[in-house]
């Protein structure tokens, strides 16, 4: 129990009320609760060179502390050369401990360091509670090397929440530590 995430213990003490308090829950099951996080990443150029799912796949692997595994196209699209089957993008999904270790590293190393943060654009929820935020290049990561980067990319990461509307997901995350912005 004692190697349990900050974030986690955080959501157990303080948080889990917090919520109670500001809604009205009447159980403590009502609460809602980070279910997973999903981070993907698409490598459109991987059509031309196979080497780029590789290298998403490691870098994936390096910034969650989980494999990565790859995303494959549903169906033929002649205009972009594309084949179904074909490898075009990675994904890995984080649960419990990991997922909460994600968030803690997200939140006070890797968005405070891009250029004039101030704050995730409160526009990416999808109305039942998920939360979903782009990131432009990977390399706010404090575990990527700069050096060892192949091709500045972007990447979305997924905020699957079990609140049943954006107004108590906004509340949980903005509890969790994300920062949103003053619109």
């Amino acid at each position: 129990m004692e190697n349990m995430p900050r974030l986690k213990k955080d959501y157990n003490s303080r948080i889990k009320a917090a919520l109670t308090e500001e809604f009205g829950y009447k159980n403590v099951m009502q609460v809602p609760k980070l279910q997973k996080i999903v981070i993907s990443k698409g490598v459109g150029a991987a059509i031309a060179d196979k080497k780029l799912i590789d290298y998403a796949l490691e870098e994936l692997a390096t910034i969650s502390g989980q494999k990565a595994v790859a995303t494959i196209s549903k169906k033929d699209i002649a205009t972009f050369k594309l084949r179904k089957g074909m490898p075009i993008g990675v994904k890995v999904t984080l649960r419990a401990n990991k997922m909460y270790e994600f968030l803690d590293r997200l939140v006070t190393a890797s968005l405070p360091r891009v250029r004039d943060f101030k704050g995730v654009k409160a526009t990416g929820f999808d109305g039942r509670g998920n939360y979903n935020l782009g990131i432009t290049e990977q390399i706010i990561f404090p575990e990527i090397n700069i050096d060892k980067v192949h091709k500045i990319g972007g990447m979305d990461i997924t905020f699957v929440t079990s609140a049943n509307t954006d107004k108590e997901a906004k509340s949980l995350l903005h509890e969790l530590g994300i920062r949103f912005k003053k619109n």
